[in-house]
């Protein structure tokens, strides 16, 4: 049932902002410190930047992406508060683990839980403030969202860097408590907040689901068990048993079986590939000896396999939402936008650090300060400035007005970026990375507005958890990797950066379409899910 959207603010709307906004801060946080602490861990744990690009991108992915499907369907059905807040403390302990951490293994490890307990954060996340804010405000609230990213994001920057620099400077060798060194203390330190603000999102009200669209939405009696269901009809193996109880026909069961081989085809072969270009010694990895690339492709294609099991259990478990989803051809274009800016995203923030630190000669306490706050500001007010105006731009020109505006900051920053970084010194990377920043920093509130509102109010965390899939694996789990391979073949840091910003033109492209095309499969929302 039908009853018209609202246009004012449900009570408590901005406390619940401001805690989701934290949370998102949080995540990013625990989950970027890593890049300020990579040179230590080098040193440290003997590896390249290949195998910290696996680090921070490909076994943290899976995970995250793997397990952001099954919350996210929880988010749709349990209590979004009570889900953020236990998701929150696993990955805070997680990260706390890191700080323990004497081996790739234990490091991967760690980096694992991070993924699992992150998954949470935006499907439960943006289906609960979109349950406070209407839809006329909602550019301005993933503005809020995108904001917070980039204050956890300089903060990681901040808090790693100094963190690790106080205790290294404060204990000579061998002499702090239990051993440890600064990047494994920073660990801990990062983990702390996480615990407290648990407490406050355990406490916030439960709005009710649908009530800001004017769309009613019944309890979910059984929210676990469908959580569970889901799980199992994407975990490779498990799910040949669910197409089977759920009357998947032979030409389903045919089409998995041929995706599989594809997939594990494609692996092989980039595993290859990638061996010729920058050869590596093998890993051990709980015991076990392992071609880091082959690590690398077969965590991809794992992935990638995930994908084609989600497609298919949602056209065999939920018919609805699939059409919904996969009738948008809007919502489709904005799922690989964002999975292609992600590649170049996350392959850049990666190396970030590294490269001042070995371009400029910079220090890590130098480079978290000067960096982390001038990336945590521009972060902040890029997209409080984007968001907003693309909530007025869309009133103006509905559906092109916000996609006018991702395209605009998609297309021009890579542009930018090469001017960026050839600066012949840091006072000039800084003065033309706050350009460069607050343009990047307006792609993500108006795309992220545009997707959510191509779905009906029950189907956004399952919406986001498969965004964060295929963004996660094909997209952040890719482009680190493949910058750290290329620095490594190459010895050029600047060039393996920069080359990722060939992802831009596919990006321009299919934003023109999503322009041209927005509004007309928003008014087709209601006839998609029949």
């Amino acid at each position: 049932m039908t009853t018209g959207p609202r246009r004012a603010l449900a009570p408590g709307a901005w406390y619940a902002l401001i805690l989701v906004a934290l949370t998102n801060a949080m995540s990013l946080l625990d989950r970027q410190i890593l890049a300020i602490l990579a040179p230590a861990i080098k040193a440290d744990l003997k590896i390249g930047d290949a195998e910290m690009g696996l680090l921070y991108g490909t076994v943290f992915a899976l995970f995250y992406a793997l397990f952001s499907l099954p919350v996210g369907r929880l988010a749709d059905g349990w209590v979004r508060t009570r889900l953020l807040a236990v998701s929150l403390l696993f990955w805070s302990a997680a990260t706390g683990l890191a700080g323990l951490a004497s081996s790739f293994s234990l490091l991967a490890l760690s980096r694992l839980g991070v993924g699992i307990g992150e998954a949470a954060t935006q499907p439960a996340g943006t289906s609960l403030i979109y349950d406070f804010w209407p839809k006329h405000r909602r550019g301005f609230v993933m503005s809020v969202m995108a904001s917070a990213i980039a204050l956890g994001l300089g903060g990681s920057l901040i808090l790693g860097g100094v963190a690790a620099h106080w205790w290294d400077t404060s204990y000579a060798a061998g002499s702090a408590p239990l051993g440890l060194s600064g990047w494994q203390f920073a660990f801990l330190v990062a983990a702390a907040p996480g615990f407290v603000l648990a407490i406050f999102l355990w406490n916030l009200r439960e709005p009710v689901r649908g009530q800001m669209d004017g769309i009613a939405t019944a309890p979910d009696p059984h929210p676990f068990r469908a959580s569970l269901a889901l799980l199992g009809s994407v975990t490779p193996g498990v799910h040949w048993l669910g197409m089977r109880n759920r009357g998947a026909t032979g030409g389903m069961v045919r089409g998995n079986l041929a995706a599989l081989g594809a997939i594990a085809g494609a692996a092989a072969a980039l595993t290859a590939i990638s061996s010729a270009v920058s050869p590596k010694p093998h890993m051990l990895l709980g015991g076990v000896s392992i071609n880091p690339h082959a690590l690398q492709w077969s965590v991809i294609g794992l992935g990638a396999f995930v994908i084609v099991n989600l497609m298919q259990g949602m056209k065999l478990g939920d018919n609805q939402a699939f059409r919904v989803i996969t009738r948008s051809p809007t919502l489709m274009m904005c799922i690989a936008v964002g999975t292609l800016q992600s590649s170049l995203n996350y392959g850049m923030m990666a190396f970030n650090p590294s490269f001042l630190i070995r371009t400029y000669d910079l220090t890590m306490q130098q480079t978290a300060l000067q960096f982390g706050l001038l990336s945590a500001g521009m972060g902040i007010i890029g997209p409080l400035v984007w968001g907003p105006l693309s909530d007025w731009l869309n009133q103006r020109f509905p559906g092109g007005g916000r996609a006018w505006v991702a395209l605009f900051a998609m297309g021009v920053s890579p542009v930018l970026s090469f001017w960026v970084y050839f600066a012949g010194d840091p006072a000039s990377f800084y003065t033309r990375f706050l350009l460069y920043s607050f343009i990047l920093t307006g792609w993500m509130p108006p795309l992220y507005a545009i997707m959510y509102d191509q779905v009906l109010p029950r189907m956004r965390g399952l919406t986001a958890s498969l965004y964060l899939l295929v963004m996660t694996i094909l997209g952040m789990g890719i482009g680190p990797y493949v910058v750290g391979l290329l620095s490594d073949a190459t010895g050029n840091l600047r060039t393996a950066m920069l080359s990722i910003n060939a992802v831009a033109i596919p990006i321009a492209v299919l934003m023109v379409l999503i322009a041209r095309r927005a509004e007309r499969d928003e008014a087709g929302l209601l006839e998609r899910a029949g």
